[in-house]
């Protein structure tokens, strides 16, 4: 009996390893999407951020930020603040458990760590190629550390939102509403790129510099999110929770597809042209709504909210847009607007949750993390500055943030 205890731990310890592993593997998407979503001139401090904020996002939730979701609670608003993530299970804990401790410590942590740092890699795209490096990475410290951990604590941490029936199966609103509040609020701050907007009220659409590379990072989410939804389901050493995860897998493959499919045809109909950059966002709009519940749904609910997924994230980049919202990767609509459909269309198929609580989460989430966001980004205005000028932004941020470029045989050739 110790044996086969001893298999499940190690089965389920391991599933969540390489579940977490497969979460992280999102960072490279997120870098090669963001990368092909802006100009050339800007593209490997685009790659920069990416790298340094999952480096920021690791030692950040190391240090204070595992502590702060998942430590000893003042109550269930206020956090704790302990440090630093403990010692792993021992086998003779994990046998007198009787089955409750089902995987290692350190497995817990490295997968949540991933999770961070994917709600960081929102922020980077939405606020590209006119925010200061420096000041974006001082921000990642406090997402990552305090602001991501705090809400972190009141839903999956056992704080009140889940006393209040909120759920929030593998994040919509935990980690992709979160990290859009946080990209909404520096984005306002910035203001839009240079020539994104005509006097006039015109939109003038700037063009990314590598749909391949794009497209190549949408695949790379797309797979790196059967970890994200999948290891969600925390273990998988018995038969339930092995078709639990199965169901999983597929209706999060599902959602994507038909968020791919809806977008498509939005497009086409809105502008008579199918539009890839919108059937990408799609992609990512079903993955994002089939988050909040990937488990409940049968596969065809799960394609029908992809689906609508997909159509809302078509409309939204429009609305924000005419609103002078300068996104360059659509990441607030994706992540945000869509988000919030997620956590709504959990209660479609999970009796366990009310419309209220729902509610409750989505505006509990966005007013901390928007507001706490703002007041951040306003400090680092105030004191170091966000944006860089306006001759900088011509130049591109390559050069004057990194001191090389992407792309140096094309750099005659800048816009």
């Amino acid at each position: 009996m110790n044996g086969l205890k001893e298999l499940a731990y190690a089965l389920d310890t391991f599933y969540f390893l390489m579940s977490g592993a497969l979460v992280m593997w999102m960072a490279a998407g997120f870098a090669m999407l963001e990368a092909g979503l802006v100009r050339g001139k800007n593209t490997a401090e685009i790659l920069t951020k990416n790298v340094a904020l999952f480096a920021v996002a690791s030692i950040m939730y190391l240090l204070v930020g595992y502590q702060i979701m998942y430590g000893p609670a003042v109550s269930s608003v206020i956090p704790g603040l302990g440090s630093l993530i403990g010692a792993d299970n021992t086998a003779e804990e994990v046998l007198a458990s009787g089955g409750d401790i089902y995987y290692s410590n350190l497995s817990d942590f490295f997968f949540q760590v991933v999770f961070v740092a994917t709600a960081m890699s929102i922020v980077s795209g939405a606020v590209a190629e006119r925010m200061k490096l420096w000041s974006f990475l001082v921000f990642a410290v406090v997402m990552t550390g305090f602001i991501y951990p705090v809400q972190g604590m009141w839903t999956w941490g056992g704080g009140w939102l889940t006393e209040a029936g909120f759920s929030d199966f593998a994040g919509s609103g935990i980690v992709h509403m979160a990290g859009a509040s946080a990209a909404l609020a520096g984005v306002l701050l910035l203001g839009p790129r240079k020539g994104k907007y005509g006097a006039d009220g015109t939109i003038n659409a700037i063009p990314g510099a590598n749909l391949p590379l794009a497209t190549l990072g949408t695949f790379v989410l797309w797979l790196g999110w059967f970890g994200f939804n999948g290891g969600s389901e925390l273990m998988v050493s018995n038969v339930s929770e092995a078709n639990a995860v199965a169901k999983v897998f597929v209706n999060t493959n599902m959602a994507a597809a038909g968020g791919v499919v809806a977008a498509l045809l939005t497009a086409r109909a809105l502008f008579g042209k199918a539009d890839l950059t919108m059937t990408l966002n799609g992609a990512l709009a079903g993955l994002v709504a089939i988050t909040a519940e990937p488990l409940a749904p049968s596969p065809l609910l799960a394609t029908v909210i992809g689906a609508i997924g997909g159509i809302l994230v078509v409309f939204s980049i429009i609305a924000l847009d005419k609103l002078k919202i300068d996104d360059p990767v659509g990441a607030i609509s994706v992540h945000g607007v869509v988000g919030i459909w997620g956590l709504l269309a959990v209660v479609l198929s999970n009796d366990g949750a009310s419309l209220g609580g729902q509610l409750l989460g989505m505006v509990g989430i966005f007013g901390w993390v928007f507001v706490a966001s703002l007041i951040v980004w306003g400090i680092l205005k105030a004191v170091m500055g966000i944006r860089v000028s306006e001759e900088l932004e011509y130049e591109g941020l390559d050069l004057s943030e990194c001191g090389l470029e992407a792309y140096p045989e094309f750099a005659s050739s800048r816009t």
